[in-house]
């Protein structure tokens, strides 16, 4: 049954066309995704679906009777001064319904007056029709969902919470609220991968429709079945996953390639004949061309590569192998302060602070022990708020949040930091003013076309980084660090402000550079990409798996985080007691040598695993690479022997002449598809 019809609907704003010509059906039970890019009008539908906005154009019809809930991004809790309140607020008038009750009843065991008996069996049967039952266990299951303690939450305050818990307890509020179709703009945001699961699951069980906006592409996998694409003002609708979707706009965007591109040729071939014989013997015949030419109605460029980002990341020199030492490294905050108010460190690259004592801090991590080396892409995960963007802010030096142990940066490591709250970018300077301070020797023109490359062209270069969204700010961010040319970056949720294509820009960029990647984020679509290791913080220790997230995915990352974490406990004490043991019986030269043999030992491990490792990596890019370029021919083949097999092309002499360029051109392309796939083959 059909819930929502969209036919042609237009919006505008003035002289601004937003989008147009957008047509779908929703269908009951479906689960629709919206991408697109930032600024697109994926939340001016939303407000279209509503009610809230009338389109400027078309029509927009709902079944009789539907109800819509959306998740507003500026949360209202109302009167709700506790967590819980603020979730089960959805269900007021459930909730003055169950008081009336309580006090009808209190009134009955009194009075036997026949009306208020009705009137008590009428609200009692209403009460039960409307879920009256139910809807704490309801609002108590989203709560546990969604990382919070249900019962806790009865006496915790809203005005405790911080943005992001905030931020969930709205996502909760919208996921009790009973409704036909349920709206969801960004639900992951300030969600962990524990959590995102979990209402991955909850989607995926519901019987309501969903239409979710997300920029999260392995959430999209899991839980549409549809997909909206918002592209170059309009919105084209798929059936099927993302992984479906991603299949078919490449298709799309390709026959679109193909159409635009032969309408060209035969413009151009046009164009040349008019020019050639408009004042000849030919002029009428030209003149009628002209005519016909004019009225061609013209195929837009084909859509998808305008205004992506052109992010390229590449190291200005090799750096060492050792990129990161910690021995033991503890790292807290202090007690009664929030985390920005400790002091910054000297700055330098290269960290090592040592401590006696944690007395008056809250540790976030305890005997982190790591050696980072070169080449590798570490996936950093673990709960928000644990002390992973501390960790990164020690690395870079700009926190004195080291307690004890030691945390060294290599001395030929130079980092680039790019920070979850965007604070590298300045405030009251323009984005000219912000490259050309990173660039002093840049003309204008180098300025201009460096910030073009990421979506900022014209007058825009003159616009402040205040009146930037995040998803600008973060394009600025991405913009400078390209320009650091380090050979470490730490990045910290990259993508929280970057639309899909954006991300899939920075994946490559990732994936494409020479140097070492210590990345945080709650992007699994990334990290299966990239992650050729993971640490995992959890319980306050961080744990390292030398294995790809995928792998570590796979075989149940928080299984093996829980063991290890028992492991942990364990062998800490076990290790001790042999420790001393061996320190009683071997005397000190002893042990340095068998320390410096283990070590190489180990370190000629980790360097062979790596090797083994870049070079499948290298192989699978080959692998692709051939099946890119034989794809390629293929198509080129099929194009050819299609215009061979025109009978129209014989037609004229001139005709004939192209035909046998063409069978040689046919001949060429066929024997280097032959060597594409034989080198395709060969690499697999």
């Amino acid at each position: 049954m059909t819930q929502l019809a969209v036919s042609n609907v237009a919006v505008e704003f003035g002289a601004t066309t937003l989008f147009q010509d957008v047509t779908f059906t929703v269908a009951a039970g479906e689960r629709w995704g919206i991408v697109g890019r930032n600024g697109s009008g994926k939340t001016t539908l939303f407000r279209l679906l509503t009610g809230q906005l009338a389109p400027t154009r078309g029509q927009i019809a709902r079944q009789p009777g539907l109800t819509v809930t959306l998740l507003e991004q500026h949360r209202d809790f109302g009167d709700a001064e506790t967590v819980w309140d603020g979730v089960a607020g959805a269900f007021a008038g459930l909730r003055a319904l169950e008081r009336r009750l309580a006090e009808q009843a209190a009134a009955l065991e009194t009075s036997h007056d026949e009306a208020a008996l009705e009137r008590y069996g009428h609200d009692l049967e209403r009460f039960e029709r409307e879920g009256g039952y139910s809807y704490h266990a309801r609002v108590d299951q989203v709560l546990e969902g969604l990382g919070f303690d249900a019962e806790a939450s009865k006496t915790r305050m809203l005005k405790t919470l911080s943005g992001g818990e905030r931020g969930r307890v709205g996502l909760a509020r919208q996921l009790v609220l009973p409704g036909d179709v349920l709206l969801l703009d960004e639900p992951t945001n300030h969600l962990d991968l524990e959590t995102t699961r979990w209402l991955e699951a909850y989607l995926q069980g519901v019987d309501r429709t969903v239409i979710l906006v997300s920029h999260d592409r392995a959430f999209l996998a899991a839980v549409v079945d549809h997909v909206l694409h918002v592209e170059g003002g309009s919105m084209f609708p798929y059936v099927g996953g993302y992984e479906a979707f991603v299949a078919q706009r490449t298709e799309r965007r390709l026959a679109q390639q193909r159409q635009f591109d032969k309408q060209q040729k035969t413009i151009a071939a046009q164009e040349d004949y008019i020019r050639r014989n408009l004042a000849g013997q030919n002029t009428k015949q030209a003149k009628g061309r002209r005519k016909l030419l004019a009225r061609l109605p013209r195929l837009s460029a084909p859509l998808g590569g305008e205004d992506v980002m052109a992010l390229r990341l590449e190291s200005g020199a090799r750096g060492g192998d050792q990129v990161l030492v910690a021995e033991k490294a503890t790292l807290g905050v202090p007690l009664g302060a929030p985390r920005s108010a400790l002091a910054p460190a000297d700055g330098h690259a290269s960290v090592e602070r040592r401590a006696s004592s944690v007395e008056g801090h809250r540790v976030l991590i305890r005997d982190f022990t790591t050696r980072l080396t070169r080449g590798e892409v570490v996936g950093f995960i673990g709960p928000n708020g644990a002390g992973k963007s501390t960790l990164l802010k020690a690395i870079v030096g700009d926190r004195s949040a080291l307690l004890g142990g030691s945390l060294r940066v290599g001395d030929s490591i130079a980092v680039a930091h790019y920070r979850q709250d965007l604070a590298q970018v300045p405030f009251g300077r323009t984005l000219y003013d912000v490259i050309q301070d990173l660039r002093p020797t840049w003309e204008r023109r180098l300025v201009q076309g460096h910030l073009g490359r990421f979506g900022f062209s014209g007058d825009e270069v003159q616009r402040r980084a205040e009146t930037l969204s995040g998803g600008e700010r973060a394009r600025v961010a991405l913009a400078m660090m390209m320009l650091q040319r380090a050979n470490l970056l730490i990045l910290d949720e990259p993508t929280n402000h970057l639309d899909v294509e954006s991300i899939e820009a920075l994946e490559d960029a990732l994936d494409g550079f020479d140097g070492t990647v210590l990345l945080v984020s709650h992007d699994r679509a990334l990290l299966r990409a990239l992650a050729t290791q993971v640490w995992a913080l959890h319980d306050g220790r961080v744990h390292a798996f030398e294995q790809p997230f995928a792998e570590w995915e796979a075989e149940g990352g928080e299984a093996l985080l829980s063991t290890a974490a028992a492991r942990s406990a364990d062998a800490g004490a076990q290790a001790e007691a042999r420790l001393r043991r061996r320190e009683e019986e071997r005397g000190g030269h002893q042990r340095e040598q068998e320390a410096a043999a283990r070590a190489a030992e180990a370190e000629q491990r980790r360097a062979t695993d790596r090797d083994a490792r870049k070079a499948g990596r290298d192989a699978q890019r080959h692998v692709e690479r051939a099946e890119r370029r034989a794809a390629e021919l293929e198509a080129e083949v099929a194009r050819l022997q299609a215009e061979l097999d025109d009978p129209t092309l014989y037609a004229t002499a001139e005709g004939v002449q192209r035909a046998a360029a063409m069978a040689r051109t046919l001949d060429e392309r066929k024997v280097a598809l032959d060597a594409a796939l034989a080198e395709g083959a060969e690499a697999g």
